[in-house]
C-alpha cells in the first residue's frame, strides 16, 4: 500500500472541493464530500481507557458519536480550546465521527493539476493518510485521506465506543 501512495504522479490525485483547517497554524484539507457538519466546541464525555487523542463522544441529535483530537493524532502538542475551535462530523468508511480542529478556514476547489504526491519521508514514516500537497495561491495545503488517518484497528475501537 506504501508503495501504491509513492507511484502517485502529479495530477493523478483527482481535484475537487476541499474543507480546509487549522492546526497549529498549518492548514490542511478534507475532501468536502466527508464532511457532514461543521459545528463549534460543545460539551465532551471522557471515555476511559482510550488514547490520548480519543476525546471521547458526544450526542449528535439522538446518536452517539466519537471524537478525536487531531492535533493530538498527528502527535502535536495539545491546544486550549476556544470559540473558533470546531468539531468537523466526518463520514469515515461508513462511521460518523468528530475530528477537533483548531479553526476552520474555507472550502476551496483544489484543480487535480495543483495536487501534488506527498514527499517521501523514508520508509518508517507512514504517510498513506495524506492525499497529497495541494498548491493554491503559493501556498501548500496538506491534503488528508481522512479514511486513512486512523487505522483499521483504531477504527474499530472507536465503533465499540458508540
Amino acid at each position: 500500500m506504501a508503495e501504491a501512495a509513492q507511484n502517485i504522479e502529479v495530477g493523478d490525485v483527482e481535484g475537487g472541493k476541499f474543507l480546509t483547517f487549522l492546526l497549529q497554524n498549518e492548514e490542511y484539507g478534507l475532501e468536502i464530500l466527508k464532511v457532514r457538519e461543521i459545528m463549534g466546541i460543545m460539551n465532551i464525555t471522557p471515555v476511559p481507557q482510550t488514547p490520548s487523542y480519543v476525546k471521547g463522544v458526544i450526542n449528535l441529535r439522538g446518536q452517539v458519536i466519537s471524537v478525536i483530537d487531531l492535533r493530538l493524532k498527528f502527535g502535536l502538542p495539545e491546544g486550549e480550546y476556544d470559540q473558533k475551535t470546531c468539531i468537523i462530523v466526518v463520514d469515515v468508511k461508513g462511521t460518523l465521527m468528530g475530528i477537533v480542529v483548531d479553526t476552520v478556514s474555507e472550502v476551496l476547489d483544489i484543480n487535480g493539476n495543483d495536487i501534488e504526491p506527498p514527499p517521501s519521508f523514508g520508509s518508517e514514516l507512514n504517510t498513506d493518510y495524506i492525499l497529497g500537497m495541494g498548491k493554491v495561491d503559493g501556498n501548500v495545503k496538506i491534503l488528508l485521506e481522512i479514511d486513512k488517518v486512523l487505522s483499521a484497528e483504531e477504527l474499530v475501537a472507536l465503533e465499540k465506543l458508540t
